[in-house]
């Protein structure tokens, strides 16, 4: 049986394995099956490989996407760019393991984005600074799009939430919400910025999933902006993840 997971702590708001075990009934794929392995410290990484034999592929979520690389022994390009990792692939050969990191994030934010990004689109304001946050801003460079990045602790190069003015507000036509907040069970919080400045020349993209429609995006429904739930996204780079599990060359 070839065993694929999630790692990440903790895991109770993730709905991969429900997706991939979904996705291995409706496809009759009967030697695969999905895990969660919710670890609470990477130093345990090496314990679960040495005892899940049959383990061929992992995806990381929060908070390892970037503490994951010291761990990896070969990093895709695009990955190493973006200094985050949520998929690795797991080679064993005669005892050895080898671990080689992805992200399909990439893929993900993209397909969710693409239907909506047209030519008068051009400011963008990115709430959070981790892992998901660089994996969005390298899509929205790819898209022309310039970027405002928004952190909890002001620093060089990121404006802290008390910057978000009018001004940002109603010049940006894509947020995108990066943060933890209004992840289940904490699902009546959502990132702090003014709105009753957003319309419908607004597009808000949450990258939590779980609920579907977040606080955040409810928040914005209310004032007519455009939404992207984290459901398309999920589904993309689940997509994704499978196809570098089973792709010999890579």
């Amino acid at each position: 049986m070839r065993k694929f997971g999630l790692i990440g702590y903790p895991l109770g708001h993730s709905f991969s394995k429900t997706y991939f075990t979904e996705k291995f009934l409706n496809e009759h794929i009967t030697d695969c099956s999905y895990e969660n392995f919710p670890i609470n410290n990477l130093k345990l990484l090496s314990k679960l490989l040495s005892e899940e034999p049959d383990l061929l592929g992992l995806n990381i979520t929060i908070p390892y996407k970037s503490q994951i690389f010291r761990f990896i022994d070969v990093i895709d390009m695009e990955a190493r760019e973006i200094g985050a990792v949520n998929v690795l692939k797991i080679k064993r050969s005669a005892g050895r393991i080898q671990l080689y990191g992805f992200n399909s994030d990439v893929t993900g934010i993209y397909d969710s984005l693409a239907p909506f990004i047209k030519k008068n689109i051009k400011n963008s304001i990115v709430l959070g600074t981790g892992g998901s946050s660089r994996a969005v801003c390298h899509v929205l460079k790819k898209f022309g799009l310039n970027i405002t990045l928004v952190s909890r602790n002001k620093r060089p190069g990121f404006l802290d939430y008390t910057d978000i003015d009018s001004g940002i507000l109603t010049n940006a036509s894509l947020i995108v919400n990066t943060t933890p907040l209004g992840m289940f069970p904490n699902t009546e919080t959502r990132p702090e910025i003014n709105y009753g400045l957003l319309n419908e020349s607004h597009i808000l993209f949450d990258l939590v999933y779980n609920p579907e429609v977040t606080f955040f995006l409810r928040s914005g429904m209310e004032r007519g902006c455009s939404v992207i739930t984290g459901l398309k996204m999920l589904h993309s780079q689940a997509e994704k993840s499978w196809q570098i599990w089973n792709d010999e060359n890579l």
